[in-house]
């Protein structure tokens, strides 16, 4: 799930525990063959019904929230397997050729892994959940290695700990079941904090990217001299710098940052370019024509300013998809397409005509998955 749907989703908890209502979460936490969501998506159900999120497009909804209002009021969790083929034994008839399992648990705020595992989902730092799906306990993870709670059985309890931890260290660490030594399924969900798009100019065209940012769950940031153009009217939600070139030291890119230099200006963007490479963002993006960047390049080299290969290794020039965009709505779309497919590892080429399945179409991997810790 991206940073916006989790916020929609404590927002609804927060209002319905304010208001005495329980509640329960489900979560995907195994998938086989195609389906609409991957490990880690989360739904809430409400004990009158109501559900924020979805766990697919539509398909599993009404079944899952059946077994949540069961759970509400047992509060024993329940791990369901979903056939999504044609001839589904539940009846849904899907026709997606793959099956999801979902687990679904009653929220308790007053446990201590819960209270601490919604506080690092809603203050969007690291943390790491790792559920048995068989027997009980549970054990929350953070990056430092604080462990909160502990599982029946040690040796499962060391084995949970280290694939949390394990998660942790991945640079795009995704939800995933392993299996224990002793063959115990554990579900790893992960929560990180939202991928940073910085970018380098407040025109015209920046104010669509930073809005679709916005919705994908980017913590957007917008770096501008001019207050004229840097206002929340025209970037809601985004932190706004008013900052002139000069000033850019005063900048320092956050947690898992990606540059863009838009400014339509070539002073300034001569400036920003240096300072985003300098910055060890591994993505910095050019917006505009290969030689845009390559005449930036050339007069920095002019001013003595090199880079290394490894440095220049990280530019993207012309940033985005080939999509034949062309409004700035349009451009937006391609540059956000294009960030998508290289976070996650996908060329972002065509789908129809692909033989295999749609989420295994990974055709590099700058974030390798891991297969779990060693044992």
């Amino acid at each position: 799930m991206n940073a916006a749907e989790t916020r929609a989703l404590l927002t609804a908890l927060t209002a319905a525990l304010t208001r005495g209502q329980r509640a329960a979460m489900a979560t995907v936490v195994g998938v086989r063959g195609s389906a609409y969501r991957r490990e880690g998506t989360r739904m809430l159900v409400l004990e009158d019904g109501a559900q924020v999120c979805m766990l697919s497009g539509g398909c599993l909804e009404a079944e899952v929230v059946e077994v949540a209002l069961e759970v509400i009021r047992s509060g024993v969790p329940a791990l369901t397997h979903y056939d999504l083929s044609e001839d589904a034994t539940w009846g849904l008839g899907i026709g997606c050729g793959g099956s999801v399992d979902v687990r679904v648990e009653r929220v308790d705020p007053e446990d201590p892994v819960t209270a601490r595992w919604l506080a690092a989902l809603g203050e969007e730092r690291a943390a790491a959940l790792a559920v048995p799906l068989s027997g009980g306990g549970r054990v929350l993870v953070m990056p430092d290695g604080q462990v909160t709670g502990r599982l029946p059985d040690r040796a499962l309890h060391t084995f949970a700990v280290a694939a949390a931890q394990e998660r942790l260290s991945l640079r795009e660490p995704r939800a995933v079941t392993l299996t224990a030594p002793d063959g115990t399924p554990v579900f790893i969900d992960v929560n990180v904090p939202p991928p940073q798009l910085v970018l380098y100019g407040a025109g015209h065209d920046a104010v669509p990217l930073a809005a679709q940012a916005h919705a994908l769950g980017y913590a957007v940031q917008v770096i501008d001299p001019r207050p004229a153009y840097l206002t929340p009217a025209r970037f809601p939600g985004a932190t706004l710098h008013d900052l002139a070139p000069e000033e850019l030291h005063r900048f320092t890119p956050g947690e898992r940052p990606h540059l863009i230099v838009m400014n339509h200006h070539l002073d300034r963007d001569r400036v920003c370019l240096a300072h985003a490479l300098r910055s060890g963002a591994e993505y910095v993006g050019v917006l505009g024509p290969r030689s845009r960047a390559e005449d930036l390049l050339r007069d920095l080299e002019a001013e003595g300013v090199t880079f290394t290969p490894e440095q220049l290794a990280r530019l993207r020039s012309p940033v985005g998809l080939r999509l034949g965009a062309e409004a700035p709505e349009e451009v937006a779309l391609s540059i956000l397409a294009e960030l998508m497919a290289w976070r996650r590892g996908y060329d972002g080429g065509f789908l129809s005509g692909h033989a295999g399945r749609i989420h295994d179409a990974v055709t590099h991997a700058p974030f390798p998955e891991s297969t779990g810790p060693a044992h």
